[in-house]
């Protein structure tokens, strides 16, 4: 059985999908800039004079992605991913995803510990006794790195200010 018989997104519809995707993003660079002034005074660039050409070319490199998709993709059938590769992917996306909702809601060092803990727990099989102290003791290192010595204060939420730490 060759690769590309395999049942999963094609390497196309991925290449396309994210050439739009920066493509869009492109698009919205220079839309922005044209908001805040994209042209040449005599005092010099305005604000959004680079940003708006980074934002071409943006929309350019998404076009050159799009072209070379249709010449070396579009045919092929090559898979790029199947359905048992995108399992391990998700496995470790949807964390980041919860991780990112929960630090958002929580604060960085709740979600940090939580994190830490569920990964280790559910992914990596430690004990729940190894694994949560892990996540507390990684989470108490950030705290002391980032408050103490850098003294650069990340996001906090109701749990930090629980214990009056702000």
């Amino acid at each position: 059985m060759s690769e590309n018989s395999a049942n999963g997104v094609s390497r196309f519809a991925v290449e396309l999908g994210v050439a739009a995707l920066t493509g869009a993003f492109g698009v919205a660079v220079c839309y922005g800039s044209l908001d805040i002034g994209a042209g040449w005074t005599e005092m010099g660039p305005d604000a959004g004079y680079f940003p708006f050409y980074i934002g071409l070319l943006i929309v350019l490199g998404s076009l050159v992605n799009i072209a070379q998709a249709f010449l070396k993709h579009r045919r092929t059938g090559e898979v790029f991913i199947d359905a048992g590769r995108a399992k391990v992917v998700a496995s470790f996306l949807l964390p980041l995803v919860a991780f990112g909702a929960v630090a958002a809601w929580l604060g960085l060092y709740v979600g940090t510990a939580l994190y830490i803990a569920a990964t280790m727990l559910f992914q990596g099989r430690y004990k729940w006794w190894i694994a949560l102290p892990a996540g507390l003791g990684v989470s108490l290192v950030f705290f002391v790195v980032f408050e103490i010595g850098f003294q650069v204060p990340l996001l906090k939420g109701p749990v930090e200010a629980w214990f009056g730490i702000y």
